[in-house]
């Protein structure tokens, strides 16, 4: 009778090291390249996502919200405003140009190169084109803003304002006005009142100023470049006291 002799099982740690020897091989490169693909493809998808939902960059392109935001900061605006969250006066906010403020002469081309265009569009570069404007939120729906009292300032519902967010050595405005803002649309201004082509610009014209809610991209909350100009913008307090709308 034969004894039947098994042979012994080699030690676990040799298994696991041999899985692990055959699994790296595996990862060819035609492997890797296909991963690498599907996490680009993963990335972008998710930024465009952020950008249609959540967030999306732009560029400043002129003086005219200076000394709060130069020329060529870039900004991260939140498009949860107006929807679900509200505007609040002060709020600095970006909107559609809908009703052409710019003139020709002002409006600049966005870049030409596909690639660039691509990064756009999917919320990896930040939109250059003068599609947008970005100003101050002074008069929500039903406000009546004025300028000026007797001490030079803007007033909403009647309550004079101090604006600390000015230019240094521009005054609230250089032209007086009293409006009321008509439901569904804000009055806005520019920081550096002088140079800024804002709501008192365009009385005359048939949106009389005011800006349409439904063309509000969102609210800018942060420069993020350059570095050495990073801060975030937060609304100010400047209109705590204002009160609401009468009609």
């Amino acid at each position: 009778m034969t004894r039947k002799t098994t042979m012994p099982m080699p030690p676990r740690h040799t298994r696991a090291k041999r899985r692990s020897s055959q699994s790296g091989a595996a990862m060819t490169p035609l492997v890797v390249v296909r991963e690498t693909v599907m996490i680009v493809v993963v990335a972008i998808a998710i930024s465009a996502l952020i950008k249609t939902f959540l967030i999306q960059s732009f560029v400043i392109p002129s003086e005219s919200m200076r000394d709060t935001l130069e020329v060529s900061d870039r900004i991260l605006v939140s498009k949860l405003v107006p929807s679900p969250r509200q505007i609040n006066r002060g709020d600095v906010i970006v909107f559609r140009d809908s009703q052409d403020w710019l003139p020709p002469s002002e409006r600049q081309e966005p870049s030409t190169s596909p690639l660039a265009r691509f990064f756009t569009a999917v919320g990896l570069r930040a939109d250059d084109s003068s599609n947008y404007l970005v100003k101050r939120a002074i008069g929500l729906p039903g406000d009546s803003v004025a300028c000026c009292d007797a001490q030079g300032r803007l007033s909403v519902n009647g309550t004079p304002i101090d604006e600390p967010y000015l230019k240094p050595g521009v005054v609230p405005s250089e032209v007086e006005f009293s409006v009321s803002v008509p439901p569904g649309h804000l009055w806005v201004m520019g920081d550096n009142r002088s140079n800024s082509v804002d709501s008192r610009a365009h009385r005359d014209t048939p949106g009389r100023g005011f800006v349409p809610i439904d063309d509000v991209v969102g609210r800018a909350f942060v420069i993020m470049w350059p570095v050495t100009r990073w801060a975030p913008l937060s609304n100010t307090d400047a209109f705590t006291s204002v009160p609401p709308a009468t009609r």
